[in-house]
């Protein structure tokens, strides 16, 4: 009898103890499995958190018209949609001169006109082939007209709305945004040119080793001058201090600056000319293609600026069409008085001597953009255009990762009422 009862007290403590083994294999089990779950759903959060990529959502356009005195070229640039502190990093990516005179002349000629007004329109088709198709609504249009309208305006002001208005009428039927069309001030146009300038120098951004923008350390600014056919126009940066009515203040990448400009109209080489004859019976733009002529592109002294002035201006007509070459008679004929003028602009006007002459570097382009007002406009344009955020391209798409969170999630809840259950029941 005490056999039997010893007997049966031990298979009961050996199955008591089987039990509480496997109880414990149990627990451990779904200890295990949940904090497996909790890793998982930690996995996931930080894979899609950190691992998740940028794409940019392509480039943005912009048109300026630059309807000059004596010629219209239209520019097409582009920038990333996403922008650098609110301005874009712009380059000039198609150009296109129309044939003729400036807008200023219309309505001189008949005949000049329809030449002009076709080859103004086969510019934009040029323009509009560059631009993607769904771009086309989003891209901006601005025409700025400068010293040739400004001129007109003052004594014609009837024609010289016509003019704009029927520029407006033509470049608000294309498929663009079309923004304005309007005469600039000679101090816009002078503010617009120091920008171009500087942009183009790498002033205000430059390109790190990891391909990001940023401002330049200890990156100073240089000034502008621009010769037109109508007008000439000086610009520079100046103190924080400095107040009065050619005082302007710019916002570029996350910078103010504080520009000094002047216009002076009718003192572009163009108008010079004509007050010459009259009385006889941009740098670049006008300065460049001066200094193109006397072969003292870019930094050259003063004295090699006069020496072959003085030689250019000593051949006959003869000598000096076969020096220089592929030129119209128009524009070779006025290249000695262009570099008398120039001289003395430089010269008297600006007082550069021979010591600071120097400092003068006479361009049209950099990097195959152009040195033009235009791109200075654009870009303090584009802190107006609002910026594009970058397309998020997560590295697991959105359903998925939400299905997974839940299946984990719910896994875990479920483990985790199981081992509590387990746990009461194990140790009451």
């Amino acid at each position: 009898m005490i056999n039997k009862e010893s007997q049966s007290s031990d298979h009961l403590t050996t199955a008591s103890r089987r039990g509480v083994r496997m109880a414990k294999v149990a627990i451990a089990l779904a200890a295990a499995f949940m904090l497996a779950s909790i890793a998982v759903i930690i996995s996931i959060a930080v894979v899609q958190t950190h691992k998740k990529t940028y794409v940019s959502r392509g480039l943005k356009y912009g048109i300026v018209l630059d309807a000059g005195s004596s010629r219209t070229t239209v520019y097409l640039y582009e920038w990333p949609a996403e922008k650098e502190n609110n301005t874009g990093v712009v380059s000039e990516t198609t150009k296109c001169q129309v044939e003729g005179p400036g807008i200023s002349d219309f309505g001189k000629n008949e005949d000049q006109d329809k030449k002009t007004w076709k080859s103004l329109k086969d510019c934009m088709a040029k323009i509009t082939e560059a631009i993607p198709s769904h771009r086309h609504s989003s891209t901006p249009v601005f025409l700025g007209a400068t010293a040739g309208m400004r001129l007109l305006h003052m004594k014609d002001e009837e024609t010289s709305n016509s003019i704009l208005k029927d520029i407006k009428n033509y470049l608000s039927s294309l498929p663009f945004n079309f923004q304005n069309a309007s005469i600039i001030s000679g101090q816009e146009e002078g503010l617009y040119g120091w920008i171009t300038v500087n942009y183009l120098k790498g002033n205000f951004l430059e390109k790190t080793l990891w391909n990001a923008w940023v401002h330049p350390h200890g990156a100073k600014t240089v000034g502008s001058l621009d010769l037109g056919g109508a007008s000439t126009q000086i610009a520079f940066a100046t103190s924080d201090e400095a107040k009065g009515e050619d005082i302007i203040k710019v916002s570029l990448y996350g910078y103010e600056y504080n520009i000094y400009t002047h216009s002076f109209l009718c003192y572009g080489k163009n108008e010079a000319e004509k007050r010459v004859w009259a009385k006889l019976a941009k740098a670049y733009a006008g300065f460049y293609w001066t200094a193109w002529a006397l072969k003292v592109e870019g930094s050259k002294s003063m004295d090699t600026f006069n020496m072959n002035m003085k030689t250019l201006c000593s051949k006959d007509w003869k000598t000096l069409k076969n020096s220089i070459n592929n030129i119209k008679d128009i524009h070779l004929k006025s290249y000695c008085y262009s570099a008398n003028y120039v001289h003395s602009i430089l010269a008297d006007g600006y007082k550069f001597n021979t010591d600071n002459w120097k400092n003068l570097n006479f361009q049209k382009e950099v990097n195959k953009t152009s040195i033009a007002w235009s791109l200075g406009y654009m870009l303090a344009l584009s802190n107006m255009i609002p910026a594009e955020g970058k397309i998020i391209k997560l590295p697991i798409n959105n359903v998925l990762f939400t299905g997974l969170l839940l299946l984990f999630s719910a896994l875990t809840i479920i483990t985790l009422t199981y081992l509590v259950i387990a746990l009461v029941r194990f140790c009451y």
